[in-house]
Formats: structure tokens, C-alpha cells, sequence
């Protein structure tokens, strides 16, 4: 038998043909069996096939997670279409930028966007997009733009086989069942909210709820009272769910585990979850990688806490020095960069398909990390974050873990500044918790004994945020031209 032109929508139409009646999605108290799940992505790709919309078209989506976002996906995967979902918290001008860089062919809204819809369409009109675009490559299905910490957002062409790989990996880390009740709050406009959990849940016949934004309230009453196995937070949306009034009673314990990732996770916020008995397993990767490339599986989450794991079934990997060499796999504790090689990993760039950062088949993440005996990984940071002190390398996680554990930080995150006499020095911000005034002298002697004297911060600053994506990963980039302005005023 050829194989299928359609193998993501295959695979979730054979799922709805085994038990179409067995519940798929839950959202605002309404719940689709995979049969509905299956009519509303059918009617979705009739729509648009009658709209003129179909092979190699790249059609946009602006709304808050819904069954509506899953079928869209769904409905291009049939009809040979890139899904581009959108960031819906982006500035117009920025959405617009991406929308003529995809070459959107449409944009569809959900109705509580439909004015942020407005006003990017006023600025990238769809002939001026289509005008622009670049074909799709049969096989393309999802056109994802990183969240652009260190630079201009790029596009991440996944493919149908790309995403179906992706979904065995992740079900090959995590113990998501048919049987399972996944909770689903991330945004699904990234590939973490979209395929850790949720794709990979309902292709394994699982129920999935979907929360439209998240809110921590509403995440601890879900908890308590729809009674998930599993549920995937990044760290930002871990520490609002610790630090709400509700945290210190609500029930957790239908929680098997959690997952987490996106960042380097603090471990102040790992141990309150494992405190409540809750594993937190992690899943490393990024936009351009599945994401699900290097996974500490839920039974090693608690003596393995800090570290991300090991690679998943498929998942090729090499630490590689800055000169390019590869690190011995034996060779525990030598830092070194992330190289991935797998089949779930983007197929190119859009519009830059010899990107320097992708070549061979071999993905340089940018981020570094570091082999334990046992095999296991520790992200130790990115690679543009490395500040080099007076010949020595410093790692601003480690600063920021120790700095975390204070009393009265709410977070922190460190960047390195030129220095005359040191080439870089480590500058340590701060954000405080509501009504608390920080006694730096005392963090200051915190550091003693704890860490070695070369990585002490130089600087200490306090602000009243930190520059952040939309999944709560730190600007460092913006971080430090703030800094450079508020150094030059002095």
C-alpha cells in the first residue's frame, strides 16, 4: 500500500475509527469525542478547499488555545497546507513582519482577536503577502517562529513525518496513554504547548483539556477537581502556580508527574514540586527541534532533578567544543555545545535553507551542556551567555540558581558587561517580591563559600521585571541594552 499524502491526519482519523465515541478534547465545559474532533478538522479543510486554499498555501491562526487551533492544523495537514500560528502576543508590527515573511496566503481569527487580526492585516495586506512567498515543499505542514531571545524571530518548516516523529519520541519518554488525562495551558502557538503533550496525547487516544490562556487558579482547580496524570508547565508558569494562595492546600495528587522545560528550570522550583510529591520530568529541545530531543523520563525526575536527561529513541547527539570537536562521550563534566541530528528536527529554515546553524543534518542549538557519568545532561546555558571572566568561563545558571534560593528574590538573571581590566565581568539583576526590600549585603555574603570568587557578581541591580518572551524566557539580549543605557546615565 503508498503511503498516505496525509500521515498527521491519518494517524488522528484512525485513532476516532477505533473508539470514535471515547472523549478527545475538553474546552469551555464542552467535550468532542474524536469523532467531533474528527467532523469539526473535515469541515475545516472542506471550508477552505471551497475558499480556494489547499497544497503549498501558507494559512495563518491568531486565537487563544481551542479544538478550533488543533483542527486548523488538522484540516492543512489534509489538504497539503502549512499551518503558521501566531503569537497573539506580539505587537502588530512584529505579527505583520512574520506574515510577510510566510507569505500568508490567509489569515484565520478566532473572534476575541479579531481586532489585533485588523490592524496586522492593515500593515501586511494578504496580496502583499502572497506576493512574496515562497512555496511550500510537499510534506510541509506547520511553519513555527522561534521566540527570538537572541535576535530576529526565524521560521521553523516542520514537516508531517517531522511531527509524527515527534510525537513517538514523546510518547516514548512519557507514560501518555489511551487512558490518560492530559491538562493543556501552554500556549499552543509554540511547539512546547502544541507537541510535548497535546499532539502526542491525542494521537495516543488520551483526553485533552484545553485552558484558552493560563491562570493559575484555574489550573489548581483543574488539577483538584478534573484530575489530570499530567500536565506541562514552563518555569514562569510553575513559579505563578507556587506562588498563588491556593498552592499550599490544593489537591495535586492526581498528578503522576509534570513536565517541564523551555529554559534552564531553577531548582527552588522543582524541589516545591517534588516537596507536593510530584515528579517534574523535563523535555530539552526548541522550535526548530520537535521539540522532544533529550527528556528525563518521570521516573529519574527526582534523583536527577537539574538536569534534562537523555536523549530520546532517535535522537542523535554531540557535544562539540568551540573549536568544532566533538566531546568525547566519556569524557563527564567538559562542557560543550548542543548538536542535534533526528528526524522530528525542522526541515530548513524559511527562506534561509543554508543557514549557517543547520548543515549536514546537524542542528547547533547555541546551547551548552554537560555529560554526567551516567550519561545524563545538564544545560548549563547558551552559548552567547557564556561570559568569559579573566580568561575563565562563568555560566550565569550557576549564579542564578544560588541567587534564586535567596529570601525575598522573586527571579533573577545574569549578564555578562565589558570590563577593562577583565574582558567581561557578571552583573546580577534582581526582581524583588512585592513589598520586600532586599538586603544585598547579605546575598553578597550568601555567595561565600558557595561559589568560587571569580564568578561573584560585580554588579548588583534591582528591577521591577525582566524583559521576557511570551513564554516567559528572559530577554538577555534586551537585558543588557537596558543595562548599557543605565550605565551610561551614570
Amino acid at each position: 500500500m503508498a503511503p498516505t499524502k496525509a500521515p498527521l491526519y491519518a494517524c488522528l482519523a484512525a485513532i476516532a475509527a477505533r473508539q470514535p465515541q471515547a472523549p478527545a478534547v475538553v474546552a469551555d465545559a464542552v467535550c468532542l469525542s474524536r469523532a467531533d474532533l474528527l467532523s469539526l478538522i473535515d469541515a475545516t479543510a472542506a471550508q477552505w478547499q471551497a475558499e480556494g486554499l489547499g497544497a503549498g498555501h501558507f494559512i495563518g491562526w491568531l486565537g487563544h488555545n481551542s479544538p478550533e487551533m488543533l483542527a486548523a492544523l488538522l484540516a492543512c495537514a489534509k489538504l497539503g497546507a502549512v499551518f503558521v500560528p501566531l503569537n497573539w502576543r506580539l505587537a502588530p508590527p512584529e505579527l505583520a513582519a512574520i506574515a510577510r515573511h510566510a507569505g500568508l496566503s490567509a489569515l484565520k481569527v478566532t473572534p476575541e482577536l479579531a481586532g489585533l487580526a485588523q490592524q496586522v492585516l492593515a500593515l501586511a495586506p494578504l496580496a502583499e503577502c502572497q506576493a512574496g512567498a515562497e512555496a511550500a515543499q510537499p510534506g510541509d505542514v506547520m511553519l513555527v517562529y522561534t521566540s527570538g531571545t537572541t535576535g530576529e524571530p526565524k521560521g521553523a518548516l516542520h514537516t508531517q513525518a517531522g511531527l509524527l516523529a515527534n510525537i513517538r519520541a514523546a510518547l516514548a519518554v512519557q507514560p501518555i496513554t489511551e487512558v490518560s488525562r492530559v491538562l493543556s495551558v501552554l500556549p499552543l502557538f509554540h511547539v512546547g504547548g502544541l507537541c510535548i503533550q497535546t499532539l502526542p496525547a491525542l494521537a495516543a487516544g488520551a483526553v485533552v483539556k484545553l485552558h484558552a490562556r493560563f491562570d493559575p487558579a484555574a489550573w489548581l482547580h483543574d488539577v483538584a477537581t478534573w484530575r489530570p496524570d499530567t500536565s506541562l508547565l514552563v518555569p514562569a508558569v510553575m513559579k505563578a502556580v507556587i506562588e498563588h494562595a491556593g498552592w499550599a492546600t490544593a489537591d495535586l495528587t492526581s498528578l503522576s508527574f509534570i513536565n517541564s522545560g523551555s529554559q534552564v528550570v531553577p531548582l527552588a522550583w522543582i524541589n516545591a514540586f517534588h516537596a507536593r510529591g510530584v515528579p517534574v520530568a523535563q523535555v530539552y529541545g526548541s522550535t526548530e527541534t520537535g521539540p522532544v530531543s533529550v527528556a528525563l523520563p518521570p521516573g529519574h525526575a527526582i534523583s536527577h532533578a537539574g538536569r534534562v536527561g537523555w536523549p530520546a529513541p532517535g535522537v542523535q547527539l554531540q557535544l562539540r567544543s568551540a573549536a568544532g570537536q566533538v566531546v568525547d562521550e566519556a569524557d563527564a563534566g567538559t562542557v560543550g555545545e548542543i548538536h542535534l541530528q533526528a528526524d522530528n528536527l525542522m526541515r530548513a529554515y524559511h527562506r534561509a535553507p543554508n543557514h549557517p546553524s543547520f548543515t549536514g543534518g546537524w542542528l547547533a542549538t547555541g546551547d551548552l551542556a554537560c555529560r554526567h557519568a551516567d550519561g545524563s545532561l545538564e544545560v548549563v546555558g547558551r552559548s552567547k551567555d557564556l561570559i568569559i571572566s579573566g580568561g575563565e568561563n562563568i555560566h550565569p545558571v550557576e549564579i542564578e540558581n544560588l541567587a534564586a534560593t535567596w529570601p525575598g528574590v522573586a527571579e533573577c538573571a545574569v549578564v555578562g558587561l565589558p570590563d577593562e581590566r577583565w574582558g567581561e565581568v557578571p552583573v546580577l539583576v534582581l526582581v524583588a517580591q512585592p513589598g520586600i526590600v532586599l538586603d544585598l549585603e547579605a546575598l553578597r555574603a550568601h555567595f561565600d563559600g558557595r561559589l568560587a570568587r571569580f564568578k561573584h557578581p560585580r554588579r548588583w541591580v534591582v528591577v521591577e521585571a525582566l524583559p521576557k518572551t511570551a513564554l516567559g524566557k528572559v530577554q538577555k539580549s534586551a537585558l543588557l541594552v537596558a543595562l548599557h543605557a543605565h550605565s551610561s546615565e551614570q
